[in-house]
């Protein structure tokens, strides 16, 4: 069985809130934006690192984007697949990053998963994040 990629310009209506979500949280990384991260995580989230496989929690991750500790300098959205359950969504796609934490920059091609649920006033919150690393051949 062969299953589409869904693309960022194309969400279907099922799934379009949570990749627009998503799409927030990419701009949010790149921008820096702290309150805006406060909008789109879940109270409980959790990310684990696709550097070191560290699991971070949601006051942490933020605050490392706030105090400068965290900072990406390219966030590009690869391909996507979104599934839907009820008020759950599942994204797994690929993305190229740069970036620094702490003193050390970075770069990384990896694979993710993402859940986002949607909460009782409609919106969409990313609740988990797990990150794989995509070794270079």
């Amino acid at each position: 069985m062969r299953t589409r990629i869904r693309r960022a310009a194309q969400p279907s209506s099922s799934v379009g809130g949570a990749e627009r979500a998503e799409d927030r949280y990419f701009d949010a990384l790149l921008a820096g934006a702290a309150e805006t991260l406060e909008e789109l995580l879940a109270d409980d989230f959790l990310i684990v690192d696709v550097m070191s496989g560290a699991v971070t929690d949601r006051a942490a991750f933020i605050g490392a984007l706030r105090d400068g500790l965290l900072e990406f300098e390219r966030v590009k959205l690869v391909e996507r697949v979104t599934r839907r359950h009820g008020d759950t969504a599942i994204i797994v796609g690929r993305t190229e990053m740069a970036g620094s934490s702490g003193a050390a920059t970075f770069t990384a091609a990896s694979r993710y998963t993402y859940m986002f649920v949607r909460t009782g006033d409609g919106h969409w919150r990313l609740a988990t994040a797990q990150g794989t690393r995509i070794a270079e051949a």
